[in-house]
C-alpha cells in the first residue's frame, strides 16, 4: 500500500519525513558540531537542521496544527489545538553521533491524546516504517506484524526490569544488546524482529507517538503500569515505565512495572 492510499496527513508525514532523512544522512559519519543538553544528552547540528526542516514544512502545510518536538521550545500554545504534530528529529542521537545505524526521524499527528498517523523514516538502514489508523502498518510498503512468542522471547530494555520478571519467564527470555533509539526498538517488535521491551521512566511524547501507532497496527501495543496507552500532546510530556510487546509476554511485563509502581 502507498501512503496517498490512507488520505488524510500520512502523505504529508512521509514526503517530509524522507526529505529529512536527506538532510539527515549529510551529517551522518560527518563529525558534526555536538552540545550537551540538561542531563548531559547531546544534540547535534543534524537534530537542529531536521528541526528547522519538518517545523517550516509541515506548519506551513498545516498551520493550524500544534507543534511539538524535543528541539523546539515548548509552547502551551499548542493545548488549544485539536491535531498536534509530535516530532524527533533525530531519535537515538547517541547512536547517530558514534556512526550507528538505528536512528530515525519520528514523526506522528496525535488528536485527543492519540497518534493518527505516524512515520519513522530511517535512512541508515534504508527503512521506512508507517502507519494510520485503521490502515495496517507498513515497511517500505509492505505491511508488518508482531510475531508469535516462541519459546526464547528477544526482550529488550534495561537489564534491572528483565531481571524483576518471574523466573519462568526471566529463565526463557533472551535480552538482546542495547540499542539507542526507543522509536526503533518498538518498530523493531512490529516488524516481527523482536519479542518485547521495557521502557524505562522519561521516556517523552517524541520519542513514543509514532512508534506506538505503528505497533498498535502491527498488532501489539504500549502499555502503562495501569495497562492502559499513554496519553500523548498534554501539558506533561514524560511518561513513567512502559512495556511494549504483544501476547503472554506483554501482560506478564505489564504486571512487572505494575507491582514496582
Amino acid at each position: 500500500m502507498h501512503p496517498a492510499e490512507t488520505g488524510g496527513d500520512l502523505p504529508l508525514l512521509c514526503e517530509a519525513a524522507r526529505e529529512a532523512g536527506k538532510i539527515a544522512l549529510r551529517y551522518f559519519r560527518q563529525s558534526p558540531e555536538v552540545w550537551m543538553k540538561t542531563g548531559q544528552s547531546p544534540v547535534s547540528e543534524a537534530d537542529f537542521a531536521v528541526d528547522r526542516y519538518l517545523r517550516e514544512t509541515l506548519l506551513a502545510a498545516r498551520p493550524d496544527y500544534g507543534w511539538l518536538s524535543e528541539e523546539t521550545l515548548d509552547s502551551a500554545e499548542r493545548l488549544g489545538s485539536r491535531r498536534l504534530f509530535v516530532v524527533d528529529p533525530i531519535d537515538g542521537t547517541r547512536g547517530f553521533l558514534d556512526g550507528r545505524t538505528e536512528w530515525c526521524v519520528s514523526i506522528a499527528v496525535v488528536e485527543e491524546g492519540a497518534p493518527i498517523a505516524g512515520v519513522l523514516e530511517c535512512p541508515g538502514r534504508e527503512e521506512t516504517f508507517w502507519a494510520a489508523s485503521g490502515a495496517g502498518a507498513m515497511k517500505n510498503g509492505a505491511p508488518v506484524k508482531v510475531r508469535e512468542i516462541g519459546d526464547a522471547p528477544e526482550i529488550a530494555g534495561p537489564k534491572q526490569m528483565i531481571n524483576s520478571m518471574p523466573q519462568n519467564w526471566r529463565d526463557r527470555c533472551r535480552p538482546i544488546a542495547y540499542i539507542p533509539s526507543l522509536a526503533y526498538r518498538i518498530a523493531m517488535i512490529a516488524d516481527g524482529k523482536l519479542d518485547a521491551t521495557f521502557v524505562k521512566p522519561n521516556a517523552q511524547d517524541w520519542d513514543l507517538a509514532a512508534a506506538d501507532l505503528i505497533l498498535r497496527e502491527a498488532g501489539g501495543k504500549v502499555l502503562t503500569y495501569k495497562g492502559e496507552p499513554p496519553v500523548y500532546g498534554g501539558a506533561v510530556t514524560t511518561h513513567g515505565k512502559l512495556v511494549a510487546g504483544s501476547g503472554r509476554l506483554l501482560d506478564v511485563m505489564g504486571r512487572v512495572i505494575a507491582d514496582e509502581a
